[in-house]
């Protein structure tokens, strides 16, 4: 239209405008683009299949909307023989999907928040398996405490290794006092740690009120912090919408940042730490504005943390064991009728005993577990040897896969008294050294020699010998040699 308007003749402006002339004269004669002459496609180019059995369809839809379109087609195929072909489910879902826009029941809204500044921050615990990391080799299979405020995407995390209470606690407060500040709201799932997941029934026969949401010890917590605490509804993860995308983006960051690496494999756990505080930095770099406006309304963190842990008061079996959240701990014996206390925290158990720390030992994963130390229980199997070759937790006595071999070398070479000299080799290595006994027994494995327990105690003393002082020799210093030097010296000069 334009180039009819400076060129001479319009085949001109037809032949820079990229078309034929009767195209360009027939656009002038409208006086229209070619945007405004175009015909909307309404009609069908072949007859609808469907079209005498749709009534059938549409009265199931509209009896149980959720039907898909691929259970009708099946269903019509059954009940029309050999009238519908494979390659016709496609039209069925077209109509089907066309019917659900234009007459099927409304869907839920979703309606976007209005975040403020330091008043929402929202955590959850995220699985990092499918990510493939491990440790000198070995698969780590681990969680992360995540958590994020909802109005700059500030983030952190804290890995772990069960949605327990105090992987939360700790979490959390970690999160919060690396922050600088408390927001006004926590929300979180409905994870058993901080929820009270109960009916009403189960909770009055608990001696709980119908206003308690949370736990008590997730309610202290709170308490101490000054935060309100808030709960998403059940099935309703969108609730959750911040974190749960954050969780997404998280992963992928540090799927990325470990293929740029070009290893999943870090030689320790504290490197794989180190990995990941530096990926949270990175990630939060770009919001330190928002950020700066979220500092600005944060809550004062209180004078001190809430010990992070569990107090259990337990009374020691006569088999030297304890019994917390469904998994049993070996204790020295001379404890066995007392009662300690036991302060479970998210990786690590203490048992405490008139206020003195007595033992520490790694928190079992999951239930039903043990953790027995041989060094609790072996002076007393070496009084009763028989009780060892049925101990319900006999294969927690061999320290080492080099232990285990001995044993059953030992079997093999005095079947009636191996327990016995399994034993007084187990109690060497609880009075003298581990790793010296480990050493002897792998060179006699190696040098195919017999085993026994007189023999690897001369060998783990003749290792710990202390060498005898080596007499040294000091010649008596002739002062020629000084003079002799002061004497070039002179010369030089």
């Amino acid at each position: 239209m334009k180039l009819s308007q400076t060129e001479r003749t319009l085949s001109l402006a037809a032949a820079k405008a990229g078309m034929d002339e009767k195209t360009a004269r027939r656009y002038r004669r409208l006086g229209k683009v070619p945007s405004e002459v175009k015909v909307e496609h309404t009609w069908r180019t072949r007859k609808d299949p469907f079209a005498e059995v749709w009534e059938e369809v549409r009265a199931k839809l509209e009896v149980n909307p959720g039907l898909q379109a691929k259970t009708l087609f099946e269903d019509l195929k059954r009940r029309y023989p050999d009238r519908f072909a494979q390659g016709q489910l496609r039209t069925l879902q077209r109509r089907v999907k066309a019917w659900r826009a234009t007459e099927g029941p409304s869907r839920e809204v979703f309606f976007p928040q209005r975040h403020v500044a330091g008043r929402l921050c929202q955590s959850d615990f995220t699985h990092m398996s499918l990510l493939g990391i491990t440790i000198a080799g070995q698969p780590f299979d681990h969680l992360i405490y995540h958590f994020v405020l909802t109005y700059s995407n500030w983030e952190t995390g804290m890995l772990c290794f069960s949605e327990s209470f105090e992987s939360l606690a700790e979490g959390l407060q970690n999160a919060l006092w690396e922050l600088g500040g408390v927001p006004a709201v926590h929300q979180s799932d409905r994870m058993s740690a901080a929820v009270l997941n109960l009916p009403t029934v189960a909770k009055r026969r608990a001696g709980l009120s119908q206003k308690e949401e949370f736990t008590r010890r997730y309610e202290g917590l709170l308490r101490h912090y000054g935060m309100e605490g808030r709960k998403i509804q059940p099935g309703k993860a969108n609730e959750d919408g911040d974190i749960e995308q954050r969780h997404h983006r998280f992963k992928v960051a540090v799927d990325q940042a470990l293929m740029l690496r070009g290893s999943r494999d870090f030689g320790s756990r504290e490197a794989y730490v180190a990995f990941l505080g530096q990926l949270f930095r990175g990630l939060n770099a770009p919001r330190r504005h928002r950020l700066s406006e979220e500092l600005e309304r944060l809550h004062e963190l209180p004078v001190r943390r809430v010990e992070g842990c569990k107090r259990v008061r337990v009374k020691v079996g006569p088999a030297s064991t304890i019994r917390l959240s469904r998994n049993v701990y070996s204790v020295h014996s001379r404890l066995i009728g007392e009662q300690v206390e036991a302060r479970v925290f998210a990786e690590r158990v203490e048992v405490w005993y008139a206020q003195k720390k007595v033992q520490t030992m790694p928190r079992l994963r999951g239930r039903g577990q043990h953790r027995i130390h041989y060094r609790h229980v072996i002076d007393w199997l070496v009084r009763k040897p028989g009780a060892f070759e049925r101990y319900l937790y006999r294969d927690d006595l061999f320290p080492t896969s080099r232990f285990r071999i001995a044993y059953d070398a030992l079997k093999r070479q005095a079947p009636t008294r191996a327990h016995k000299e399994y034993l007084k080799i187990l109690q060497l290595a609880a009075r003298e050294t581990q790793a010296g006994v480990d050493d002897a027994l792998r060179w006699l494995i190696d040098q195919d020699e017999a085993i026994d327990a007189k023999t690897v105690e001369a060998m783990v003393r003749r290792a710990c010998e202390i060498p005898p002082v080596t007499d040294v020799a000091v010649d008596a210093v002739n002062l020629n040699s000084y003079d002799c030097l002061l004497s070039c010296q002179r010369v030089e000069t």
